[in-house]
């Protein structure tokens, strides 16, 4: 114990030591016998503006709010939902049907809701191709862990009702989705990917499932992860990239990439503390929003770190997942670190207002084609230095003692089996003192201030490949295809990932959006069939 703690005791310090602890051990047995479940939290909420300067929380807020648009939706309205989220009426025209189910499959959610308002296709005529496409190619790729094909019929059916009678809920209506199987939906297994939960079904249906049913959506699966949000092995396999089957597609939201990338889904749900949306995107080439923390309530969620989860989504384009995030964000009571914050979209403001950070240490704007193209779009490149130089890789105990806590009775109980690396990080977790815990998060509040230093700089950055800073800090990020190499004769996915502010979601999603327009990767297709 001495060791562990750094401590030197003399002999006398050692004994009385001792006694001190061994006074509170019939405590701490107290403690474990109170079943607290999986669901109650600690009573220390993490906040991601502490230590933030209030110009930047102005400015975060302001650039997400309308009245930063030229054009003002309606504020009111927004502010009476219960997520104060504005996507305007949708200006994507229907055009024509595509002439095959696999073009029809691959479409975006903006041009999927474009037919189905006009009625061109079908709420249920969608959801059975995306059925028979997770069936058929499912034993390839293992990403899904249920099919939730029941549920998914009714739910199309009724929107294909309530769009025939002029019911129109949005842009999402009759869009089949996929939820990452920590997601819990009533009636069905959430088995978070782990051997030891396979059989679990769960009472509540989370938060976030629950606000895009009540915008029509139709859940057509629940989709694979890493066994406990850690990486793409689960107990039914190993998910696979659909750009090269041999290879995994990293995680821990290991079936939304694999299935979204495939077009066996209009879009997906998934969920990240340390790298869980952005690394298994950039493997399969999707484009995934990580929300800032606070944003989307985690309510009816696995919690792996409760200071560090975050649900985004994953989509086939940037409008996809700005579509999406404004239908799940903002409080529902139910998640105490859930912030008020108002988004719009579409972002209406010149990007020629904002500035883009970027690292001279990974080439000049001349050598990288995603600074051209940010160049292109009017924004002001800004050059910029890492922003801290604390011990990041140390603060990470962080999530390791969380999720230690969270799965303490596996450890104790010793039901390991299919849990990958998790038992001896739990393990690990059981042996970091409440003192270098503690410490690790003061460290955090001064590398959050060193974020919010460099941020003051600048709207967002590019590139920076800082994923334990940022999840840490909380600030959200858009990853997005940017390109491809050949490996092997065959294509793979290159990224480019953005970092912006504190609720800035608008204006990175904008800049994002910009740039998907003018390059077009991200409408490649992998040739999986």
């Amino acid at each position: 114990a001495e060791w562990i703690a750094g401590l030197e005791l003399t002999d006398e310090e050692r004994e009385a030591t001792a006694g001190a602890v061994n006074s509170i051990l019939e405590d701490f047995a107290a403690m474990r016998a109170v079943d607290v479940g999986y669901e109650v939290p600690p009573a220390l909420l993490f906040d991601p503006t502490v230590g933030v300067s209030q110009l930047a929380r102005e400015v975060a807020s302001a650039g997400n709010s309308a009245s930063a648009n030229t054009r003002q939706p309606n504020i009111a309205a927004a502010q009476a939902s219960i997520n104060r989220a504005i996507v305007e009426p949708m200006e994507w025209s229907a055009g024509p049907r595509p002439d095959s189910s696999l073009d029809l499959a691959f479409l975006p959610v903006t041009e999927l809701a474009a037919l189905l308002r006009s009625r061109q296709v079908s709420s249920v005529e969608l959801t059975r191709l995306y059925l028979e496409r997770l069936g058929r190619l499912d034993p390839t790729l293992h990403c899904v862990v249920t099919l939730t094909e029941e549920l998914a019929i009714r739910q199309a059916e009724r929107a294909d009702r309530e769009i025939g009678a002029g019911q129109y809920r949005g842009p999402l209506h009759g869009v089949p989705w996929g939820a990452k199987d920590l997601i819990a939906v009533a009636g069905y297994p959430t088995t978070w990917g782990a051997t030891p939960f396979r059989e679990q079904t769960l009472d509540d249906t989370a938060t976030v499932a629950r606000r895009l049913e009540q915008a029509g959506t139709v859940l057509v699966a629940k989709l694979s992860l890493g066994a406990l949000a850690w990486g793409d092995q689960w107990f039914g396999g190993m998910t696979r990239n659909p750009w090269r089957p041999e290879q995994g597609s990293s995680g821990s939201s290991a079936g939304s990439a694999s299935a979204t990338s495939a077009g066996l889904v209009g879009f997906a749900l998934g969920s990240e503390t340390l790298g869980s949306i952005v690394s298994p995107s950039r493997r399969c080439g999707t484009t995934g929003l990580r929300p800032t923390f606070g944003r989307v309530s985690r309510h009816g969620c696995m919690t792996l770190a409760w200071s560090m989860d975050k649900i985004g989504p994953m989509a086939r384009s940037v409008e996809d997942c700005a579509i999406v995030f404004a239908a799940i964000q903002g409080p529902d009571g139910l998640d105490g670190t859930v912030h008020d914050q108002p988004f719009a979209w579409p972002w209406r403001t010149s990007l020629g207002t904002l500035r883009v950070g970027y690292f001279p240490a990974e080439g000049e704007p001349d050598e990288r084609e995603e600074l051209q193209v940010l160049r292109s779009l009017g924004v002001k490149l800004v050059a910029l230095r890492p922003p801290t130089d604390l011990p990041v890789d140390a603060m990470t105990i962080i999530l390791n003692t969380e999720a230690a806590t969270v799965f303490d009775t596996i450890t104790r109980e010793k039901n390991f089996a299919d849990l990958n690396r998790w038992p001896n990080a739990f393990r690990q977790g059981q042996f970091v003192p409440a003192v270098e815990y503690l410490r690790a998060n003061r460290l955090r509040t001064m590398l959050i201030r060193d974020m919010d230093t460099m941020m003051g700089r600048v709207d967002m950055y590019v590139g920076g490949n800082d994923l334990a800073i940022t999840n840490l800090t909380g600030h959200p990020c858009v990853t997005m295809p940017g390109g491809f190499v050949t490996v092997d004769g065959r294509a793979s996915p290159r990224n480019v990932t953005l970092t912006g502010r504190l609720f800035g979601e608008a204006s990175l999603l904008a800049v994002a959006h910009g740039y998907q327009r003018a390059t077009g990767y991200h409408l490649r297709k992998p040739p999986l069939e």
